[in-house]
């Protein structure tokens, strides 16, 4: 079955989740499955020798979606564990969204795949029921059997797999109470592992195609710029290349080797035609951001008068921060493997959007997209880069044009320097507290170039990018008078979705600023904060549980001080908070100790991978927050490799500890939201070891 040619309308509809809804689980009895083997849908097979393998449509970026997609599935089941495989999907319209990002995998398959575990559960139970003449309400299904309770007679899932194909598929099976779960909320270890462990699994950059070669891109150094003209006689002169040609992204080598690939790029001769990007450098560019902060914005969130009651509060203060642009910086660079042949095209990619890339590839082909096969390998990174479909297309092109399987390979540099950056941005914030210490004003204006407006320049409307405010508007906190504004700034540097997005900016400014009208008002910081949250429960258990954990008042080594900070719910539902302690050394370096983080992301289907992924989140936040920045001169990215752009070193990684709060809620997302409290936490802290405020990323002393 391939998405478009065989699914009806229908079928379409019944088998496609859409927002806000589960998936009606749709009958299919034959999947292209062998004879004997159990289908009933896309999620979920079982063969005769008792094996379940569970199709994940979502990629694996490090994250454990391979193993905690399975689970959710598995539960409902009542799976033996030890007999459940993984099948990744290739991309295919039957799936519904493939896309991963936006810590939505758990969330939007939760209830689609409970319910298809469930079904095939109850058609197993049926099948058995029918081969011992027995009533169906004296059978259960538990450990990958169904057990006949007065006679204690047991079929193996196998055994029942034949005859459980023959039944129809029910659309209202009954889901288990939570409080039975036996897999769910359970340590698991991740099914992904072993492979990665002795080597056998494929990345993108260990797929191999027979007869395939390999292509590297020379692209203009300033965005937008295009070549020339360029001179391909020293290329051609390298051992094993094989063709130097234009694609729409810049000039292609192609040779035997990725080796030969990059040395015959290196030595072309390229004419650049560099575009209105030439001139930009950060300082200008910060400098238009200065100029556009004193005008009005788009305003994105409103209540009472914020303007006055900041003229006529008893103390008041105001402020400026800066983040800077970002790069995804993944250990795998990009990569494809693209085989264009006559009827259609097979791609073998890291992606985080498959069907992304498979829209690409048939848009470049003029295919009808179920032509072309995308097979999505393991991940070394993602960070929302994969999303972009850049990559893809090159290697489409350069297929097509040499009639053969083609890998292009990106090196470090490329991939640094011709990014989709996390955009800049500035903030221009003011408070204001009245004689008891209430929060009584808030004004904050963002001024930052638009990812939307790039990608999808609809969805901004009146001025206002929702996205780009995410974190800064509907705050955890009861302000009586505030007003959120939003100034677009046009800026010629790609963007794109780095970990978190917008509140990885946004949240650096609001809690710092918080933390600064605490101080204002001759508060506790997580008193302040906690105040300020007491109408919202759910938000407010998750500060105190972060202060609880981290020992918030209690006395700490000398020399160590601690910040606080926290994470609205946004787009992934999940708040969390964040206790940083830190230290700041005679040459004012920055050295963070420990980091408490509490978060309520509904059911945890597997503790592990949550805890897990905050770590990520930490390790990854406190590398922008304390080292990176990507910044411009003459129109150029200065920076391009780990050298000039680190990531925390193993002896520089803090001590972090994890804490979930125990929830009955369905699951919400784990892969972004532990990411934008660390760095104003760790700010924050800063101040209470030294007295000053650091208002820009990367924090420096």
């Amino acid at each position: 079955m391939t998405g478009r040619e065989l699914l009806s309308r229908r079928e379409f509809i019944q088998v496609v989740p859409t927002a806000g809804a589960g998936l009606v689980l749709a009958v299919y009895t034959s999947c292209g499955a062998p004879e004997g083997t159990f289908a009933p849908g896309v999620w979920v097979a079982i063969d005769r020798s008792g094996s379940v393998t569970v199709t994940v449509a979502k990629t694996e970026l490090g994250q454990g979606v391979r193993t905690s997609l399975p689970m959710i599935l598995a539960e409902e089941l009542e799976a033996d564990w030890s007999k459940v495989l993984v099948e990744p999907a290739i991309a295919d319209l039957k799936y519904g969204e493939m896309s991963t990002g936006g810590s939505t995998s758990i969330r939007t398959l939760w209830e689609p795949l409970r319910k298809a575990g469930a079904a095939a559960r109850e058609m197993l139970i049926s099948a058995a029921a029918e081969r011992w003449s027995v009533p169906r309400n004296e059978c259960a299904a538990r450990d990958g059997a169904v057990t006949h309770g007065p006679s204690g007679r047991s079929l193996a899932f196998g055994e029942l797999a034949g005859a459980a194909a023959r039944l129809a598929v029910p659309q209202d099976a009954p889901l288990k109470d939570p409080k039975d779960f036996r897999i769910v909320g359970t340590r698991r270890k991740r099914l992904d592992a072993p492979s990665k462990i002795d080597g056998s699994a494929v990345f993108g950059t260990d797929v191999r195609v027979p007869g395939m070669l390999y292509a590297a891109v020379a692209r203009c150094p300033v965005f937008g710029g295009q070549a020339r003209s360029f001179d391909a006689a020293k290329a051609n002169a390298v051992s094993g290349v094989r063709k130097v040609f234009n694609t729409s992204d810049g000039v292609a080598v192609v040779a035997e080797t990725t080796w030969g690939a990059f040395q015959g790029r290196d030595a072309l001769q390229i004419a650049w035609d560099e575009g209105r990007g030439a001139g930009l450098s950060s300082e200008s560019i910060l400098k238009s951001l200065e100029a556009l902060s004193a005008k009005a914005g788009a305003v994105a969130e409103t209540a009472g008068d914020a303007g006055k009651a900041v003229g006529q509060a008893a103390r008041r203060i105001e402020a400026v921060y800066v983040a800077p642009y970002l790069a995804h910086a993944t250990m795998e660079p990009m990569n494809c493997t693209a085989a264009v042949g006559k009827d259609g095209c097979e791609i073998w990619v890291p992606s985080q959007d498959p069907q992304g890339a498979q829209r690409a590839a048939a848009r470049i082909l003029g295919l009808p997209e179920e032509k072309v096969k995308v097979h999505t390998t393991l991940v070394g990174g993602g960070f929302g880069r994969r999303h972009e479909t850049d990559f893809v297309s090159d290697a489409v092109e350069i297929s097509r044009e040499m009639g053969v399987p083609v890998m292009v390979c990106w090196t470090r540099e490329d991939d640094m320097q011709h990014d989709f950056y996390r955009p800049v941005s500035l903030h221009r914030l003011s408070g204001a507290v009245d004689a008891r210490g209430n929060l009584v004003a808030w004004t904050h204006r963002i001024v930052a170039p638009s990812i939307s407006m790039q990608k999808m320049p609809e969805t901004v409307k009146d001025g206002l990018d929702a996205g780009a405010v995410e974190g800064a508007v509907r705050m955890p906190y009861d302000i009586p008078n505030l007003r959120v504004e939003y100034v677009l700034a046009d800026v010629p540097v790609p963007l794109g979705y780095w970990r978190s997005v917008c509140p990885s900016q946004n949240v650096f400014a609001v809690e710092c600023f918080i933390d600064e009208l605490a101080v204002l008002a001759k508060a506790d910081p997580f008193e302040f904060r906690r105040r300020l949250m007491h109408k919202q429960p759910r938000n407010r258990a998750v500060l105190e549980l972060a202060a609880e954990r981290a020992g918030w008042g209690a006395p700490l080594p000398q020399g160590r001080f601690r910040g606080i900070a926290f994470s609205p719910p946004a787009f992934y539902v999940s708040p969390v908070a964040q206790v940083a302690e830190v230290s700041v050394e005679a040459d004012n370096r920055i050295r963070v100790h420990r980091v408490v983080t509490a978060i309520d992301c509904g059911i945890a289907v597997n503790p592990d991978t949550i805890e897990a992924q905050m770590e990520s989140c930490v390790v990854y936040a406190l590398s922008a927050a304390l080292k990176n920045e990507i910044t411009l001169a003459n129109g150029r990215v200065v920076q391009s490799s780990f050298d000039d752009h680190p990531v925390l070193t193993i002896d520089e990684m803090p001590q972090v500890e994890v804490h979930i709060v125990r929830s009955g809620e369905p699951p919400s997302g784990t892969g972004e939201p532990g990411l934008p409290a660390a760095a104003p936490a760790v700010a924050n802290a800063v101040f209470a070891a030294t007295g000053k405020r650091l208002r820009r990323m990367p924090l420096r002393l």
